[in-house]
């Protein structure tokens, strides 16, 4: 196991804190070593696996950057998918880059997780592409599962890069923007190829589809990079875990329709949609949301953020996590 450092949970007299958990370094799952990183003040507290987005983007330093307070609640499990961050090596079979061997791997993540800590359940929060991961582990898995949140959540991938696309389309029409029209013109309606996906999502942030006015993704890689455990590298493993990732799982997302493959939970189910989210467009979400059976259910708008409301907003996502998940997990 390769071994990594993140900063101890100390007490008044600055020795460690007992009873804490601050670990990092690889772990062997799917039969190839993946990075897990575990923080939690207290190991009583309820476990909590967090999904990234992507595919292949990890968004440990960004939770940690704007998160870190679940952790004083939760035992939080930042793992890296195979293929991303920390976890992504060029060695990675092509063919092992699918979705179901990502849900195998957290079941086998998740089965270790609650023997080690002595649970029976533990909440899954996904975000964006990890919110397909969660979705379907939740469905399928409602015995080892307390409480499911997704964070921008993706129902019908196809819908939503339409409803996107139209989107930038009338703001460059709005504003005029020549360039842009010209650019998106040429690209055509999705589907879209990874090297197109790029032009139309430049533009979507461009023009305000991605994120709302109270934070820039400049600012918030900026704040990423100044966590504990971040450094200038996992800027190159971002971009190459992220590249590898999307080309061998995009066609798997597209093609992919959560209300048919996820429409009945056994498990309380969250949504924390931002208002302003054209990249996996809201309202598109909102639908799948409506559609769906679960024990209990609850939408949550953030109306000031668009595709990354837990950074957005944090305060307001924390009192989602810790005031009305975190007593379902108890």
């Amino acid at each position: 196991m390769r071994k990594g450092w993140t900063p101890a949970f100390r007490d008044g007299s600055g020795g460690v804190l007992a009873g804490s958990v601050a670990e990092a370094g690889t772990v062997r799952i799917g039969g190839i070593d993946q990075w897990v990183l575990l923080r939690g003040r207290e190991v009583g507290n309820p476990l909590m696996v967090y999904l990234h987005g992507g595919p292949g983007s990890s968004e440990t330093a960004f939770v940690r950057a704007y998160n870190a307070e679940l952790e004083d609640h939760y035992t939080v499990v930042y793992w890296d998918q195979r293929g991303a961050g920390r976890s992504y090596s060029p060695k990675i079979p092509t063919a092992s880059m699918t979705l179901e061997h990502i849900l195998a791997d957290l079941d086998e993540l998740v089965d270790a997780l609650l023997a080690r800590f002595g649970k029976s359940k533990l909440v899954v929060l996904g975000h964006s592409w990890g919110s397909v991961v969660g979705a379907l582990y939740a469905a399928r898995h409602p015995t080892k599962v307390s409480a499911y949140v997704g964070v921008g959540q993706v129902a019908d991938m196809a819908a939503s890069e339409m409803a996107s696309y139209a989107f930038v389309l009338a703001e460059a029409e709005r504003r005029g923007n020549a360039k842009a029209l010209a650019a998106l013109r040429a690209i055509g309606p999705p589907p879209h190829e990874i090297k197109t996906l790029i032009q139309q999502r430049r533009w979507l942030n461009t023009f305000g589809g991605g994120m709302g006015p109270n934070l820039t993704m400049g600012a918030m890689m900026w704040k990423a990079l100044r966590t504990p455990e971040a450094s200038p590298w996992d800027l190159v493993r971002l971009v190459q875990g992220s590249m590898f990732s999307l080309r061998a799982l995009w066609s798997d997302l597209m093609s992919l329709e959560l209300e048919r493959e996820a429409a009945r939970f056994e498990v309380p189910v969250f949504f924390a949609l931002g208002r302003r989210d054209m990249q996996v467009v809201a309202e598109v979400s909102a639908k799948y949301f409506e559609r769906i059976e679960a024990a209990r259910k609850e939408l949550v708008w953030f109306e000031q953020s668009g595709h990354f409301s837990a950074f957005e907003e944090p305060e307001k996502f924390h009192r989602l996590m810790i005031e009305t998940v975190r007593p379902l997990a108890v």
